[in-house]
């Protein structure tokens, strides 16, 4: 996109605003598939009555979103027909039927107006909910593939967490592994990215890596190997966990059986309302719950946090990966997070 100049739409009662922004890595990041030094994501703001909801897309290159797509998509949203933001459900219905996919730029609009909602009630999201902040998991941070002197790096810079997040995937597996544990002996966590692709190899990684303090896999193989993903979870030593293979709440009830628990991503469920929603019906199928994220500003990121103490893992790093986040909001000591106490999502632009 060339113009970073806010694009306005005025609906009815509500006023739709959007913009561009590129986030700027700290570091190069590298998974099973890909590399990259740049996210893209469209801020959103949803006035209505004066008072101003944030919310944010963030579409890394593989999902197949864009900023180009994230705003055709806004300029297709009618929020004309809605006198009021508390006809919530209704809204965030619209939205989802006015095109299908685009579950970032959905997201954006869910996220700004959960944000305007928490706000006209004068109350923070997760006390709206109902939940105790007290109960988040510490967040995980996420080391990207790398060469050993800058996995070195890597975790030195991460000397406040309490479990870390290790990028798995390729033929380096065991190194990666080998010298993170040269160097810490924090719980690790492994996000497979759907790198492996026999039963049989990732068994035997599931075995060798629990040995290590390794507590979960994230997306062993590919989340077409429904069948073989199905026979791991049955013998891994350690929980799966279905990332790639988990997208919306109607999903869910498939994946009991093939996966120990999924991971909710506010980009991949079109936002807050669905991604509570799943992590419910994943608690009634007795299923684990993570809570992640994408690359993204503390927009998206404390929106996500509102949630996470429904949750048993929270990876919640996405803004301490960038060097240009604009918003004030979740904060990380010591590995916790530590929600805002200001209404709506609790963000502020810096």
């Amino acid at each position: 996109m060339n113009s970073n100049a806010w694009q306005i739409r005025k609906m009815g009662k509500f006023t739709l605003r959007f913009r561009p922004y590129t986030l700027e890595l700290r570091h190069v990041f590298t998974v099973a598939s890909f590399s990259r030094s740049t996210t893209p994501v469209v801020l959103t703001e949803l006035e209505y009555d004066g008072v101003i909801g944030y919310g944010e897309a963030s579409m890394p290159p593989y999902l197949g979103e864009s900023q180009e797509s994230v705003i055709a998509f806004l300029q297709q949203v009618d929020l004309s027909g809605f006198n009021s933001p508390f006809e919530t459900a209704e809204i965030l219905h619209a939205v989802d039927q006015t095109a299908s996919k685009n579950t970032a730029a959905k997201a954006s609009v869910d996220i700004a107006l959960h944000d305007l909602l928490g706000k006209l009630m004068g109350q923070p999201f997760y006390k709206i909910w109902g939940l105790n902040p007290t109960l988040i998991p510490p967040t995980s941070y996420t080391i990207g593939i790398d060469t050993e002197e800058m996995i070195r790096k890597k975790v030195s810079e991460a000397g406040q967490f309490q479990i870390l997040k290790v990028k798995l995937g390729l033929d380096t597996d065991k190194m990666i592994i080998d010298t993170i544990r040269s160097v810490t002996d924090v719980p690790l966590c492994a996000d497979v990215n759907q790198g492996w692709k026999t039963k049989e190899e990732a068994l035997e990684m599931a075995h060798w890596l629990q040995e290590r303090n390794v507590v979960f896999l994230e997306q062993p193989m590919p989340k077409e190997m429904i069948d073989e993903n199905a026979w791991l979870t049955e013998r891994s030593p350690i929980p799966t966990i279905a990332d790639e293979g988990c997208q919306r709440l109607i999903d869910v009830p498939a994946l009991q059986g093939v996966y120990t628990g999924i991971n909710i991503k506010l980009m991949k469920c079109t936002g807050m309302r669905e991604a509570k929603q799943m992590a419910e019906l994943a608690r009634a199928l007795e299923m684990k719950v993570m809570l992640g994220c994408m690359t993204e500003t503390s927009c998206a990121i404390t929106a996500a946090a509102q949630l996470a103490p429904l949750v048993d893992w929270a990876d919640l790093d996405g803004a301490l990966l960038i060097g240009n986040d604009i918003y004030d909001g979740m904060q990380v000591v010591n590995g916790q997070c530590i929600l805002p106490d200001r209404p709506g999502i609790g963000i502020i632009k810096k």
